[in-house]
């Protein structure tokens, strides 16, 4: 991997990149669909490929337990399994294990869970993490971290930023495919002073990327906004900044502020399949009875198959009687809608209106209703 920053906004930290590989380019900053099982739910890969999708998340813990490393192995890896030819970032399944609290083990080797599917018992250490990434065969690779809940006391956050930073120097040991890229994740709670220290210690490694996280676990928004900020500070310039699983449309467009350049979440498409829209004028909720004879597009300054195509009121008939159409016509908007923002916000630092442009969209798009 080869990452460039191309421009920088004078006003702010903003920046527009390109992450150039031997499979594909992806321009940054970049919002990347979740694909937790291979898949980005509802939607095909040619669908994604013509809203200009360059990057999807698949997820490891998810794919361990199904279909089985061993099977994709056999299929020569996640692209071809998924018929996905563009890039592909792998999660560690960290973050999945700490959801599921109640069925794991944390010790200073590894994480001990239990399989959400059928209860049997797994084992993560950081070397295995990662072995089972080289075997997908993703394009970016995330190493095992330990993320601390909120609220955490010092004597938490303290641990999980040793056994982050105690699992990144273990992961980086471990042989990745030639075209493979391993990114370090700073954790540190609501700390500074920890954020501070994992990300000294993450630096010297020399990671090819560096991911934010352990954000957007219940804290207020205002100060996972100083954390973002903070953390984005800390990282290298030369390097692609992630922030990972922070992903309303006003908190992009801050950490774009701050110098993140890759972003994932699981919003667009989970809205989608509970009939919340994104729009150019706020979100709109597709059920609403005001929407049953409406013949206009979601968003008449969207471009997405579904606006050109289909009417609210057809899509509310849609939703309300459960047509799985209604599932497929959403995402496909709500999708479109966070990579055309992406694309919004590369042109506005490209053309010099981004500081202006981004302050008014923080300041007037969560409170917007369409």
């Amino acid at each position: 991997m080869k990452f460039s920053v191309l421009k920088e906004d004078p006003a702010t930290r903003a920046r527009i990149g390109v992450i150039e590989t031997e499979r594909y380019i992806a321009k940054t900053p970049v919002f990347m669909p979740v694909g937790t099982l291979g898949t980005v739910k509802t939607l095909s890969p040619c669908e994604l490929k013509d809203m200009g999708a360059t990057i999807i998340l698949g997820n490891t813990y998810h794919l361990y337990l199904r279909p089985g490393v061993e099977l994709i192995e056999a299929f020569g890896g996640l692209h071809r399994f998924a018929s996905w030819n563009r890039l592909i970032l792998t999660d560690s399944g960290g973050f999945q294990v700490h959801s599921l609290s109640p069925l794991r083990k944390i010790t200073d080797e590894g994480v001990e869970f239990r399989s959400h599917l059928d209860g049997s018992r797994h084992f993560f250490t950081p070397e295995k993490v990662i072995e089972i990434q080289r075997t997908l065969s993703s394009d970016f690779v995330m190493p095992l971290d330990w993320c601390v809940s909120y609220p955490a006391t010092d004597a938490e956050v303290e641990k999980g930023v040793e056994l982050t930073v105690k699992w990144a120097r273990r992961s980086r040991k471990v042989p990745l495919k030639e075209h493979q890229s391993l990114f370090a994740i700073l954790q540190g709670g609501m700390s500074e002073k920890y954020r501070r220290l994992c990300a000294e210690e993450l630096v010297d490694m020399g990671f090819e990327g560096y991911a934010i996280g352990g954000l957007s676990v219940g804290e207020p928004k205002g100060l996972m906004w100083e954390m973002v900020d903070f953390s984005a500070s800390l990282l290298p310039k030369d390097r692609p900044r992630y922030l990972m699983g922070v992903g309303k449309p006003e908190d992009i467009v801050f950490a774009v502020m701050c110098g993140v350049d890759m972003f994932d979440c699981v919003l667009p498409t989970r809205c989608a399949r509970n009939g919340l829209l994104f729009t150019s004028k706020g979100k709109l909720r597709i059920k609403n009875s005001v929407y049953k004879d409406q013949d206009l597009p979601v968003d008449e300054n969207c471009g997405c198959y579904t606006c050109r195509n289909f009417s609210r009121a057809y899509l509310r008939h849609l939703f309300v009687n459960d047509e799985i159409l209604a599932l497929r016509l959403n995402t496909i908007h709500n999708v479109y809608f966070y990579l055309s923002l992406m694309e919004e916000i590369r042109n506005r630092i490209a053309d010099g209106s981004f500081e202006s442009w981004a302050r008014r969209f923080i300041e007037e798009y969560s409170e917007m209703e369409a």
